[in-house]
């Protein structure tokens, strides 16, 4: 069974900067592609960063050169740091985990950026 938890979400102002973690109960985790998606109030899911096992990083374009992720596989964790925050930001952000084919996510954690 694997458990990814989300924190570091939050209320921030536009241009602000903000941390969120994913920790990970996987008993290999080094090994798996790890990602953040996003969803925006009456929008669909989608995709924001991935890391890879060689720490490999992807970003969409949305993000690029504003959000860094990183992973730490002796924490078991990934972050996504995130700065110049700007209200089209505003999501729950999901951790994402594929092992084996399979699909694994956290419940998720709200950021919101607004004065």
């Amino acid at each position: 069974q694997v458990q990814l938890v989300e924190s570091g979400g939050g209320l921030v102002q536009p241009g602000g900067s903000l941390r969120l973690s994913c920790a990970a109960s996987a008993t290999i985790f080094s090994s798996n592609t790890m990602g953040w998606y996003r969803q925006a109030p009456g929008k669909e899911r989608e995709l924001v960063a991935t890391i890879n096992r060689d720490f490999r990083t992807n970003y969409a374009d949305p993000v690029k050169g504003r959000f860094t992720m990183s992973r730490d596989n002796a924490k078991k964790t990934v972050y996504m740091q995130m700065n110049s925050l700007k209200s089209e930001d505003t999501a729950v952000y999901y951790c994402w985990m594929t092992r084996n084919d399979m699909d694994y996510w956290g419940k998720g954690t709200l950021v919101t950026v607004s004065y």
